[in-house]
Formats: structure tokens, C-alpha cells, sequence
């Protein structure tokens, strides 16, 4: 059973699980206020209506656990790992320490398992181009995206983004539009987008970020519920830049 504490404890992490998935997802608003001022039966309104839909049940159970008790899954994974040194050991623990931060710790995990047959592993060379990218360490981002740039999954993924920004931020701003141009596609690519405005931004180039964050706008409307799941975040940052440009005219 739970104390009073325990329980006033719970009713926050709830609330701020709900209100994270509400803001990800673009979901209406009116369940935030719903959330913050009637925590429990909100939370138990939004949970039902708005989260149990597919896997999200266990991501939901995954979370609340993870926020109690932040340490445990890392804890526990470091334990797995001394009992049993690993390639799958090593990389789940290195998910981990880049899901938590920790990254440093993950990129020391991902190197470490990139020799023997596991020297061109898609997954941990794909995992170490975002730790990379998160320490802005873009010189090591380069050729590591270079070795996976021909694999087909390759091209619409988050690592292809982190290429073209550490291609930037290395001296090459003309092949890295010319990797933007790449993800450039109407109804898709909506971070790829997000991205390639800022960097229209950064290269003295409002009018096109302005005109690339207006069809991404613009393109919200004629997409389908499922369809703005991933890409409601995107749109609604791509508006905020778009104020941001429009309040400067």
C-alpha cells in the first residue's frame, strides 16, 4: 500500500508523464489543464483515451518505474554485464547511459564493441553517430556516417540529420545542403526539415527558412491522425521559428 507521500508522489510522476506525452504527441490542450488540476481522474482520463493504444501500456509502466527509481534499470544492467561480458550486454548498457545521459559511459560501451566481427555493427556505429553528435564531437561523426551512408535505412534516419549538421559545423556547409536536399520530400522528413530551416537560419537565408516552415505548416492539415503521431513535434517547432522569423520582418 501506499503512504500519503507515496501517493502524492505517484499522482506527480503520473501528471508529468502525461503532460510530456501530451506535448509529444500535439495533443489538444485542453487535456493539459484537465491533467494539472484534476491529477487523478485527468491522468486516468488521458491514460485510457490517449496512451493505451499498441505497446504504449508497457512504455507507460516503463516509465513511471524509471522515474520512481531512475537508477535501477542502469543498475541493474551494470550487474548483467559483470555477470556476463557480452556484445548484447554491453550495447543494451550503453542505450541506457545515452538514454540517461550518461554519454560518455555509452560511447566508451559502443567503441568497445566495435572490433572482431562486430566492426562494422549498423546498430552501434548508428548509436555512437548520435552520441557523438549529442557531445558535438562532429569530426568523429563523419567517418562513421560514412560507413553506413549506402545502407537503405540510412537515409531517413536521425543519423543521416546528425551527418549533414556535423558536415556544417565541420566547413562543408554546401555538402551538407546538399544532404538537406536529400530529406527534403513534401509530407516527410518533417525533422529533417525542422533542421535544414535552422540551418537556412544560420546561413543568413530567412526567406527560405520562412518558406520551408510555412509548407511544413501547411502540410499539417492534410495529414491523418496517425500520420501527425511523429510529426506533430516537428511542425509545431517548425511554427515556433516561423513566429520567431515573422516577428523580425
Amino acid at each position: 500500500m501506499f503512504s500519503g507521500g507515496n501517493y502524492y508522489y505517484l499522482i506527480i510522476v503520473l501528471q508529468a508523464i502525461c503532460v510530456i506525452h501530451c506535448l509529444r504527441k500535439g495533443k489538444n490542450s485542453t487535456w493539459i489543464f484537465a491533467i494539472i488540476f484534476l491529477p487523478v481522474i485527468g491522468c486516468i482520463a488521458y491514460i485510457f483515451m490517449e496512451m493505451f493504444s499498441g505497446g504504449e501500456i508497457q512504455q507507460v509502466r516503463g516509465g513511471v518505474g524509471n522515474m520512481i527509481n531512475p537508477g535501477g534499470k542502469i543498475k541493474k544492467l551494470e550487474s548483467e554485464l559483470k555477470f556476463s561480458d557480452t556484445f548484447n550486454n554491453r550495447v543494451e548498457l550503453a542505450d541506457a547511459y545515452l538514454a540517461t545521459g550518461a554519454t560518455d559511459k555509452a560511447i566508451a560501451l559502443y567503441e568497445s564493441n566495435l572490433t572482431g566481427t562486430f566492426t562494422e555493427n549498423e546498430y552501434v556505429i548508428y548509436q555512437l553517430i548520435l552520441a557523438y553528435a549529442t557531445k558535438e564531437n562532429y569530426a568523429a561523426v563523419l567517418p562513421l556516417a560514412k560507413k553506413i551512408y549506402s545502407r537503405p535505412q540510412f537515409a531517413k534516419s536521425q543519423a543521416h540529420i546528425a551527418y549533414a549538421i556535423a558536415l556544417e559545423h565541420t566547413g562543408n556547409k554546401a555538402q551538407a545542403e546538399e544532404e538537406y536536399k536529400t530529406m527534403k520530400a513534401r509530407f516527410s522528413y518533417f525533422e529533417a526539415r525542422y533542421h535544414y530551416g535552422l540551418f537556412l537560419i544560420r546561413d543568413q537565408r530567412p526567406g527560405e527558412a520562412m518558406q520551408l516552415f510555412t509548407t511544413m505548416t501547411e502540410e499539417e492539415t492534410q495529414l491523418s491522425k496517425r500520420e501527425l503521431k511523429d510529426k506533430k513535434q516537428w511542425i509545431n517547432l517548425a511554427k515556433d521559428e516561423l513566429k520567431k522569423l515573422q516577428n523580425k520582418v
